[in-house]
């Protein structure tokens, strides 16, 4: 919806620009439409999504409605300057040092309680952040195969 620029994704980016959330509804409009094209069927990854126990809530109803349970959480966690560094380098416009460090803020706030919401269901695995590139990577790539069984 953002790379596409539709009328729902030109409202979210608005919103990150200033390093917010975007809105429950919003994003919850964004992913139950992209999860009921075609291409979704076999499977998906969501980045960056669910970011509020709420939003946890609504995702874990849409999938029992149109997948079954197949809700399976990969949890990246690294020290803040490892998440500064990391997002200054890739060059986004978004990405100022303010911002990024707002972001954090937001997400020890509103997101990190999903950490004890999807490890209470036993979804949830961790994959140290605080590693090379290559190693996060490779570890991430176990992790889906894992949670792919």
């Amino acid at each position: 919806a953002i790379t596409d620029q539709t009328a729902l994704g030109v409202k979210a980016q608005e919103y990150m620009d200033k390093g917010d959330l975007v809105p429950d509804q919003l994003v919850q409009d964004m992913v139950e439409e992209r999860l009921q094209k075609s291409d979704a069927q076999k499977g998906w990854i969501l980045d960056g999504f669910p970011r509020t126990v709420s939003q946890a809530v609504f995702l874990g109803n849409l999938l029992d409605r149109i997948q079954g349970d197949s809700e399976r959480v990969v949890n990246l966690d690294a020290p803040d300057e490892i998440v500064v560094s990391r997002l200054l380098g890739r060059g986004r416009k978004d990405d100022s040092e303010d911002v990024i460090r707002h972001r954090l803020n937001v997400y020890r706030r509103d997101t990190a309680p999903l950490i004890q919401y999807y490890g209470d269901r036993q979804k949830l695995l961790t994959v140290n952040g605080n590693q090379s590139q290559e190693e996060v990577t490779s570890a991430l790539k176990m992790a889906i195969t894992v949670l792919r069984k």
